[in-house]
């Protein structure tokens, strides 16, 4: 690989496409602590080292390049349609952007970025009457936010894998767990049995199942 090729190199298009959503997620999320800009700065250098072997230099294809020059004679690595690796890796023909792959992480990202609005507007209204957050998303789940933004994350690792994000993913959601778990706490002291009684009915991360209540009824 001695270049990069037409589909990348465009810079441009990498600072433009990280501003877009890393505004559109700000301006939902609006972090005010540093616990808020802790999980807010990892979303974001998420999407810059996204961005920028999307548009910029396609690192993990160079590092790659040779083992997917075997297994993939006939492709061009350069073309910017290799970047999608989940279609390339799995012999599809076409184009990748309507593939199943690319259609999962548009449903993804748009159900993400919806989640982390409503969960804000409650969080938001909550705060403001100084009283716990329990309706909306925080009445499925204890942490919406948390879970939005890896729902975002997995639905950006679906439409364009890279080295970079696959290894950061991992660690973004141990860290959100972390601070999920530390905010808990806090939310303990500050509103005592009314905290306990919110956690012992609402699960922290994965919303429980209509059939739950159904058999808890017998």
């Amino acid at each position: 690989m001695n270049g990069t090729g037409s589909g990348y190199g465009l810079w441009g298009l990498v600072i433009v496409n990280s501003l877009v959503f890393i505004i559109f997620a700000f301006s939902f999320f609006k972090p005010a602590t540093k616990r808020d800009w802790r999980t807010f700065g990892g979303f974001s250098a998420f999407v810059v080292a996204l961005f920028a072997e999307m548009y910029g230099f396609p690192l993990t294809i160079f590092l790659l390049s040779g083992w997917l020059q075997t297994r993939f004679p006939q492709a061009d690595l350069l073309a910017h349609d290799s970047g999608h690796l989940w279609w390339m890796m799995t012999g599809q023909r076409g184009n990748p952007h309507f593939g199943l792959p690319h259609l999962v992480s548009f449903a993804l990202l748009f159900g993400g970025f919806a989640l982390l609005s409503s969960a804000w507007h409650v969080l938001y209204d909550a705060q403001r009457k100084n009283r716990l957050a329990t309706t909306g998303p925080y009445a499925k789940i204890r942490h919406p936010q948390y879970v939005a933004f890896v729902v975002i994350m997995f639905g950006f690792l679906l439409q364009w894998p890279t080295l970079i994000t696959l290894l950061m993913f991992p660690i973004l959601v141990f860290m959100y767990v972390r601070l999920a778990k530390y905010e808990e706490r806090e939310s303990e002291q500050r509103f005592g049995q009314a905290w306990l009684d919110y956690a012992a009915r609402t699960p922290r991360f994965i919303p429980k199942l209509p059939g739950n209540h159904r058999l808890r009824a017998h």
